[in-house]
């Protein structure tokens, strides 16, 4: 089932949330729809549920025209064939765990016996098949979450919508959610468009990615291929933390540009580029090396704040080019005050724009 929007716009007054998105979600994976507050992706869920109407644009799901202002087309959200989990799951206190998975196969007149059936294999493929009986109120939020996920997965839509399902849960509880969510889409094949603002939760379980600024989608593409490539400084520092060097010099050299930093430190880039004006260079923190202090190549710095955090040590460290963050994986933790050095490879160096 694939989802195809087209130039959909959406207006609350005056404010123009939605600005002329158009993009095809595919089938039978996980699309992430990640973005800070207000750039417009739960909008776009909530207009693909029909729980909003669009001001304008049109909207496909499984080849069927679910949405178009001219000529004017309109189906009902429960005639969508769409299942949504909400970021307050929706569970129903007064109902047990059965009656709130089975609420959509009543709805639909479905027999007693097929109610039983399939609720009690959904049940057992999210874990909660010896709490059928256990009330809602009874439950922890993880199990809450579980509910509401087995609520839309009985109904066998092919289409899950689900809007920052896991933000109301406990860090490690998070994590975990993350894999059963993921595993489970595998097992089932369904589509699901998943909303967030937390970029990890975003690598761990998506496809693709779709980043939102302002109501547009400004990037996409795999976790890695974003995180790796961004485009901008925004896309840059929304997924994940990075030095974004702003101050800088650059010639060519077989075909190759140089980076000159503030310090006189040469900088090779790994591919035949021109930065283009305004533009800046981006390194993840991870990405760069410490070396003995006056290593040829490298930017001389000095320790200003060490952090260790279990598995990595987290640095920032002043520099001609200004403070640096860098992350060392399994080392001694350095002294604050210590003079050193900092290399990096020149395929780590992404150019980026504003």
């Amino acid at each position: 089932m694939s989802i195809v929007i087209q130039n959909l716009e959406k207006y609350y007054g005056s404010q123009r949330v939605l600005n002329s998105v158009t993009e095809t979600f595919e089938q039978a994976r996980i699309s992430v729809l990640l973005g800070p507050s207000g750039c417009g992706k739960t909008t776009t869920l909530r207009c693909l549920a029909g729980l909003e109407r669009p001001s304008a644009g049109r909207i496909d799901i499984a080849g069927r025209v679910v949405y178009q202002d001219q000529p004017a087309i309109w189906v009902p959200p429960e005639s969508r064939r769409v299942s949504m989990v909400f970021q307050s799951y929706a569970i129903w206190p007064h109902m047990t765990v059965f009656e709130n998975v089975s609420l959509p196969l009543r709805a639909a007149g479905a027999s007693r016996r097929a109610i039983e059936q399939a609720v009690s294999e959904t049940l057992r493929l999210v874990g909660l098949r010896d709490y059928a009986d256990r009330s809602a109120t009874q439950l922890s939020g993880g199990q809450q979450q579980r509910v509401a996920l087995a609520r839309c997965i009985v109904s066998e839509s092919p289409l899950i919508l689900m809007d920052e399902p896991l933000s109301n849960l406990d860090a490690k509880l998070r994590i975990s959610m993350r894999t059963e969510i993921r595993e489970l889409q595998r097992r089932l094949e369904r589509t699901i468009l998943f909303v967030t603002h937390d970029q990890e939760e975003a690598m761990s379980i998506a496809d693709t990615v779709y980043l939102y600024r302002d109501g547009s989608v400004v990037q996409k593409g795999a976790p890695k291929e974003l995180y790796d490539y961004p485009a901008t400084r925004y896309a840059a520092e929304f997924l994940g933390r990075a030095n974004i060097i702003e101050q800088f010099e650059w010639t060519l050299s077989d075909g190759c540009a140089v980076y000159t930093l503030p310090g006189g430190v040469a900088l090779p880039s790994a591919a035949d580029s021109r930065p283009a004006a305004g533009s800046m260079l981006c390194i993840r923190p991870e990405k760069w090396r410490l070396v003995g202090a006056g290593q040829t190549g490298a930017l001389p710095g000095r320790i200003a704040y060490s952090s260790f955090v279990g598995d990595r040590t987290e640095y920032r460290i002043d520099t001609p080019a200004g403070p640096v963050s860098v992350v060392e994986l399994n080392a001694v933790p350095r002294r604050v005050g210590d003079e050193i050095g900092l290399a990096v490879a020149a395929e780590d160096i992404r150019v980026v724009m504003e």
